[in-house]
């Protein structure tokens, strides 16, 4: 296998590169001086535009997504942002060339396959309530949901936008509810475990889950809440001794979860349990974003500060970290505690019959 020497988060305005990368978009347009491909270039750490202008442009016909290229260009800024114009493109077969997929494909850490058995078995653990737990099992065992849900990314671009990433979102968003509810014990957990399970559970379709991963034509047109309830509803039918009201707090949870109608909820949250599944999902959301924006293409922490962040609106920094205690500093016995010095009497304590060196009545 050939692994690639050189990846868009290496890139910098002055460069000139001869790489493979991979076509997430390609568009051919209408300049004054004539036609043009605009094109994205992808790999495992981001993606770059890039363009070809014209006359050169018309040497090449037949660019789409999902193809690799070899390409020859140079890198420059424009509008604060990177691009490559490219002086040679060459279409390449990835098998032919020897090509490490995982180059071009973003993936989770951990093998997707290992993070939806780690949710099977958290649900397991977790729900008491047999229509609950039924319902989870026969979603997450259907052959062809369980197939979308190991390929898919949690987002396009701004977020767990890889292979994998949906699941890694989703178990993050049932440890954060199951962590929550145990805040607050009035509220209803079980459901929120469900609910954060199938909260983006249409996203398994909303987006192809090749290198694009472009919008499906049910992803355009309906949305992944709307995919995610279509999905789900034959499964809620099926499952026995589910009351209906149960089956419609869930509905609302899901169709709730982006909190605000600008965000596209079609409603707002309206049960405690609505509220706790959109903070923790906008959370994991806000949280991956941070990590993947002062994460260094090699995987370890960057220093200092990012890049302008438009998602966001800001520069992020990564500030020092507190230092663990050392093995040798933790077997200190550590200084007995003295004892708190008498103090006058405050009145307004006095009066409020608080003792002023406790805090106690």
């Amino acid at each position: 296998m050939k692994h690639k020497k050189t990846y868009v988060r290496d890139l910098a305005e002055g460069n000139s590169i001869s790489e493979v990368f991979a076509l997430s978009q390609a568009q051919r347009k209408e300049a004054k001086n004539g036609p043009y491909w605009q094109l994205t270039l992808t790999d495992r750490t981001g993606n770059i535009e890039a363009r070809i202008w014209h006359p050169q442009s018309q040497q090449y016909d037949g660019l789409r997504p999902e193809q690799f290229v070899a390409v020859s260009g140079q890198v420059a800024s424009f509008k604060d942002q990177l691009q490559m114009n490219i002086t040679d493109i060459t279409v390449i077969d990835a098998r032919e060339a020897g090509l490490d997929l995982t180059d071009f494909l973003p993936s989770s850490a951990v093998p997707p396959v290992e993070i939806l058995q780690e949710m099977e078995d958290f649900l397991a653990a977790e729900l008491t309530f047999k229509p609950w737990a039924a319902l989870c099992k026969s979603v997450l065992r259907d052959e062809h949901i369980r197939a979308s849900l190991l390929s898919a990314p949690g987002a396009k671009t701004i977020h767990h936008a890889y292979a994998g990433g949906l699941l890694e979102h989703t178990l993050a968003i049932m440890r954060i509810c199951k962590v929550l509810s145990g805040l607050y014990p009035h509220v209803d957990k079980e459901i929120l475990l469900v609910a954060a399970l199938f909260h983006d559970l249409g996203k398994a379709f909303e987006l192809s889950h090749g290198i694009s991963r472009e919008y499906t034509n049910a992803g355009r047109l309906l949305g992944h809440i709307q995919i995610g309830l279509e999905v789900l509803e034959p499964f809620l039918r099926k499952t026995k001794d589910l009351p209906e009201d149960l089956a419609m707090h869930l509905k609302h949870l899901i169709i709730a979860h982006h909190g605000e109608l600008a965000f596209g909820s079609p409603c707002l949250p309206q049960t405690v349990e609505a509220f706790i599944l959109h903070y923790a999902d906008n959370l994991d959301a806000k949280i991956n974003t941070v990590h993947g924006a002062l994460t260094a293409p090699d995987g370890e922490e960057a220093q200092g500060w990012s890049d302008y962040h438009r998602t966001l609106g800001r520069y992020l920094y990564q500030p020092m970290r507190t230092p663990a205690l050392t093995k040798a500093a933790e077997s200190q016995p550590r200084p007995a505690k003295k004892a708190a010095p008498k103090s006058e009497e405050s009145p307004l304590l006095k009066a409020m019959g608080i003792c002023a060196t406790t805090g106690n009545p």
